[in-house]
């Protein structure tokens, strides 16, 4: 297994797409055979490489969704546009395709059942993804760790994994799937509505003295928002673990 890695140290490995599943309209997985993978952590991400044809580069970092499995690295692309990467993985990637990646890259945000819990994993949007490999983990290796799981999307159409984590949480008491949409909700709509506010994160997350470890991931200004409402809920930063991306991937 691969803990804590530096890029400078890493070599780009050639990966070829052997699956895609579109998760929404604008967010896609791709399944990528790499040769040579050396294996991953739950919460650690890859480089990607792009080259032209006429020798220009774009590079992006993208959070593995699924855990280790071989020489297999899964990850989930949210359509970002005017973006450099993610249209092509989208849009025009397709089986059989050839790209270049680079990991796996970070060892602070990483879950494995060994680290315990109780374990809270807040995501927005498409920062849902590292959070689905730990969960992930936690179903594969059979681990008894109790788990909430909150993510927040704009609409019913934009929850990644839905299905999958519909079918986690029906299976085992000891799994809580809770989503709140932020714009646009279904008449039927049961969850919640609006952001990730004080109001949600006291009712619905582990409480404080139960010492969940928490990892948060999602654009950066909703991390911070949650992880300091978490301290000032009574949260101990150092279980804390967030993890932020920007709007040009």
């Amino acid at each position: 297994m691969a803990g804590a890695a530096l890029p400078g140290r890493l070599n780009w490995l050639i990966a070829k797409a052997s699956q895609t599943i579109d998760e929404t309209d604008r967010v896609r997985t791709i399944v990528l055979d790499a040769p040579g993978w050396p294996g991953h952590l739950p919460g650690q991400h890859i480089d990607i490489r792009l080259t032209a044809e006429d020798g220009y580069q774009a590079q992006r970092s993208y959070s593995i969704s699924a855990p280790a499995d071989g020489e297999q690295v899964v990850i989930t692309v949210e359509l970002v546009d005017n973006g450099e990467i993610s249209p092509f993985l989208i849009e025009d990637l397709r089986i059989g395709d050839q790209i270049e990646i680079r990991g796996p890259i970070g060892g602070y945000f990483v879950w494995d059942p060994s680290r315990g819990g109780p374990l809270q994993l807040i995501g927005g949007g498409s920062g849902v993804a590292p959070l689905m490999a730990m969960l992930r983990e936690r179903v594969r290796t059979g681990s008894d760790v109790p788990v909430r799981y909150l993510s927040s999307a704009r609409s019913f159409n934009d929850l990644i994994y839905r299905l999958e984590l519909e079918s986690i949480s029906a299976e085992t008491e000891e799994v809580e799937v809770l989503h709140t949409l932020t714009r646009i909700q279904p008449q039927n709509w049961t969850g919640l509505t609006g952001r990730v506010n004080r109001t949600v994160l006291a009712k619905h997350v582990w409480p404080a003295f139960t010492r969940p470890l928490c990892y948060v991931c999602g654009p950066t200004g909703f991390v911070e928002t949650v992880a300091s409402t978490l301290v000032a809920l009574g949260h101990q930063p150092g279980r804390i673990k967030t993890e932020r991306f920007g709007p040009t991937n």
